[in-house]
């Protein structure tokens, strides 16, 4: 009785560990977050496919926003793309022996440059700054986890 006990325990602590890490990946859905409305502006979702992250926009979430508005100002292969549906991350990898991705490029839809990315989960995983930076200049945003 003892052993199943201790088992059971063990079994539900591994799977809360494993949830923790979950939470501490950039996998996810994710909010951008408006920075002069503070309201939620897209839904962006990160995937990782084999420990390289790639993120796509599936929302646009701002009230009026134009659902088949495209990317205009892209210069690349994702000229003239819908923005929903639009791969805005691609290529971050995470640091060794830390919580960080970075080695990828973010791109800015509404002006078509693209930024080295680096993403760094906050709050157990619930917050995700993502900085966009050309050199030593760029900015940080806070994306929110959606649950």
């Amino acid at each position: 009785m003892k052993n199943a006990l201790r088992h059971t325990l063990l079994a539900v602590g591994l799977l809360l560990a494993g949830s923790a890490w979950a939470q501490m990946s950039p996998a996810g859905t994710w909010h951008t977050i408006d920075e002069q409305t503070n309201q939620p502006r897209t839904e962006v979702v990160i995937s990782d496919n084999g420990g390289v992250l790639t993120g796509r926009i599936t929302r646009l979430l701002r009230p009026g926003a134009d659902q088949a508005a495209r990317c205009t100002a892209c210069t690349d292969d994702r000229k003239d793309q819908p923005l929903i549906g639009l791969e805005i991350i691609r290529g971050a990898r995470q640091a060794e022996g830390r919580t960080v991705w970075e080695s990828g490029r973010i791109l800015d839809p509404e002006d078509g440059r693209t930024y080295t990315l680096r993403m760094t989960p906050i709050e157990a995983g619930r917050k995700l700054q993502v900085r966009g930076s050309i050199g030593p200049f760029g900015r940080t945003q806070t994306w929110v986890r959606v649950q």
